[in-house]
């Protein structure tokens, strides 16, 4: 048999004030209801049903001048088996114009065994541009006896605002994921998330409670960063929907629904 079809996608938008401007769909990553006037709600939609080995997925957004825009999937994305020296990539680039505000509230990645994700995620913003975004992981289906024993993922992000780097994260998770389970780490944590704030307002919003099961802290003006960690997805939501919405302002997106 030949080599498996490799999945791609690439979703490209521009957002301005009154709504989308610019949008290109291409391959299997498609934009649901990209429409309305004032803050834009943009559903992103992966048809591949999920991310294996060689997959590649890039998603490339622009929130123009005064332009409000609040990014989430329409599902969980699923980092699937991949084969030997197969490696499946996602690439995130945002660019916030003044005054933007971009909301990035993506569903949970869903790790299974033996998969092999490199992600990276850039944001470049303008000095009085607001961003709050979201990743969470899901070590496995806990209600389905699911636990990873072998894992390759990578996770780098980049933020920059007026063109110095202000927040830099990166995760290697390889085949050591069972050191999950010490308590120096994760303490057998089926589930973690992590949360940036770069705005204006992050010294006011860090006065809100921490979610259950994390802590958050001002790194720097400017600059709130929050990571949480729970027994399972179900967990992590429960904990992070409702302080998502206290940092919004906003009731989290319907796709989200508990």
């Amino acid at each position: 048999m030949g080599a498996q079809p490799r999945a791609a996608g690439l979703l490209r938008a521009r957002v301005g004030p009154t709504g989308i401007e610019r949008l290109r769909q291409q391959g299997s990553l498609k934009a649901l209801f990209p429409r309305g006037a004032g803050p834009v709600d943009l559903v992103a939609l992966n048809t591949a049903g999920g991310v294996t080995g060689g997959d590649r997925f890039t998603t490339e957004l622009e929130v123009g001048a005064g332009a409000r825009l609040r990014y989430a999937t329409q599902a969980a994305e699923r980092a699937y088996r991949s084969q030997p020296g197969e490696i499946g990539r996602i690439e995130t680039r945002l660019r916030l114009e003044a005054g933007a505000i971009l909301h990035w509230l993506p569903q949970e990645t869903l790790l299974y065994d033996h998969a092999a994700i490199d992600r990276r995620f850039e944001a470049d913003l303008a000095p009085d541009a607001s961003l709050i975004a979201v990743e969470a992981l899901v070590f496995g289906r806990r209600a389905m006896g699911e636990y990873l024993t072998d894992l390759r993922f990578r996770d780098r992000w980049r933020v920059r605002r007026s063109g110095r780097l202000v927040f830099a994260d990166a995760i290697r998770l390889d085949e050591a994921i069972g050191g999950l389970s010490r308590p120096v780490l994760a303490n057998g944590a089926g589930a973690v998330a992590q949360v940036l704030v770069v705005s204006e307002r992050a010294e006011a919003l860090s006065r809100l409670p921490a979610p259950t099961g994390g802590a958050a802290s001002l790194m720097s003006e400017g600059v709130l960063f929050a990571r949480v960690i729970a027994e399972d997805g179900f967990d992590l939501r429960r904990a992070l929907l409702p302080y998502l919405e206290g940092l919004t302002g906003a009731a989290i997106p319907k796709v989200w629904g508990l």
